[in-house]
């Protein structure tokens, strides 16, 4: 199908649709996978080094993905294998007959999702220059958290009705198959987003913008400096602020302000460009002291903002990076921008995890300097990038 009016909306809708399917598949599985390897046999240090390697994996491959995708502009190709390993593994860990086999399909459900990452996220840049990058991707955002608070409900009612994890995971192959069909659906009718976007006349051989890595040191400043949920559920649960029943429907509300958040960031981007990221980072900034150093309220105020923080990293900071990467090296600008991001999260969250265990007042500190001092790289790159978003 070739470009048209609106097509680029279809479009986003489309991928908007497989993003939901999937997340209620491997969000709905994730919601479990501590408990359930536990059952299978692993201790906390097995359940932690799963855990923490799968994301290592599913962030340090992207940048090999991400350049393969445009190495071989076979974005499609790319994004399929990738979507059909990460939602395989899931239904299939309602097999495992032990935890090492259900480690393997974690990791390779975090595999799938590093393949096919970048080529999704490119082709959504192709298709959104006409919409305006932060709309689209903030609309597919938007999507992807309905199933992130769909699948873990869904894995909830079936161990309510029958107390079955392995129930769970075999119900999870309902949205993994919708997800694949439409996935496939969306390749019949747009076989060449690329085409949305006119090929750039510049040589790629330059090599990305300084804006480009000004904007990825801020984004690695926000990443150290955002307190993963594991962090804030233990400290609820450890400081009493809350009864722990309620810790997994904070969550819930975290995720459920994330989807507008993201909508609503994305529009402020079209208009306002990277001001709209610092701005963001102020708002950041004071999550960490009203969940760390406040009492029950505050630390509800406090999971809104983070909430709030997440819609706008997971939809502008994607909307940045279409918007300042050329067109021929997109992909590999998408797998350096998640990879740096994941990097930086993860030495970050187990910095925070060592403070924690200090001072909650150096932790809180930590965090919202980090947030503040993202403003400057994302100012600086606007200044470098002064051309609109779209």
């Amino acid at each position: 199908m070739r470009p048209g009016a609106g097509q680029p909306l279809r479009f986003v809708l489309l991928l908007g649709l497989v993003s939901l399917f999937a997340d209620a598949t491997y969000e709905g599985a994730r919601s479990i996978t501590g408990p359930y390897l536990a059952l299978l046999g692993a201790g906390a240090a097995a359940v932690g080094a799963v855990a923490g390697f799968g994301e290592l994996v599913g962030y340090a491959l992207r940048l090999a993905t991400g350049y393969l995708s445009d190495r071989t502009g076979r974005y499609w190709a790319i994004a399929i294998l990738g979507y059909a390993v990460n939602l395989a593994a899931v239904p299939l860990l309602a097999l495992a007959g032990g935890w090492e086999v259900a480690a393997l399909l974690i990791i390779a459900e975090r595999t799938g999702k590093a393949i096919r990452t970048p080529a999704r996220d490119a082709m959504l840049s192709y298709v959104t220059r006409g919409m305006g990058h932060g709309r689209g991707f903030g609309l597919h955002e938007a999507l992807d958290q309905v199933g992130a608070v769909a699948g873990p409900l869904l894995v909830a009612g079936a161990l309510r009705w029958r107390g079955s994890y392995r129930l769970g995971f075999a119900l999870l192959l309902v949205p993994a198959l919708a997800a694949l069909a439409v996935l496939l659906e969306a390749r019949r009718l747009y076989p060449h987003p690329r085409e949305f976007e006119p090929a750039s006349r510049e040589v790629s051989a330059k090599g990305l913008p300084r804006a480009y890595w000004l904007y990825l040191g801020g984004v690695a400043l926000v990443a150290a400096g955002y307190a993963d949920f594991a962090l804030i559920a233990y400290h609820l649960r450890r400081a009493a602020l809350t009864p722990e029943a309620w810790i997994p429907l904070l969550y819930a509300v975290a995720m459920g302000v994330d989807a507008p958040a993201a909508l609503a960031f994305g529009r402020l981007y079209d208009r306002f460009g990277l001001r709209v990221l610092a701005g963001v980072s102020l708002l950041s900034a004071g999550f960490a002291p009203l969940i760390f150093l406040g009492g029950p309220r505050a630390a509800v105020a406090g999971i809104v903002l983070w909430g709030v923080g997440m819609g706008a990293q997971e939809s502008v900071m994607r909307a940045a990076v279409a918007g300042m990467a050329p067109a021929e090296r997109r992909g590999a600008a998408f797998g350096l921008f998640n990879a740096g991001y994941g990097f930086a999260w993860f030495l970050g969250s187990a910095l925070m995890g060592v403070l924690y265990g200090v001072s909650l007042s150096a932790l809180a500190v930590f965090s919202a300097a980090l947030e503040l001092g993202s403003m400057a790289f994302f100012l600086a790159a606007k200044r470098k990038a002064p051309a609109a978003p779209a």
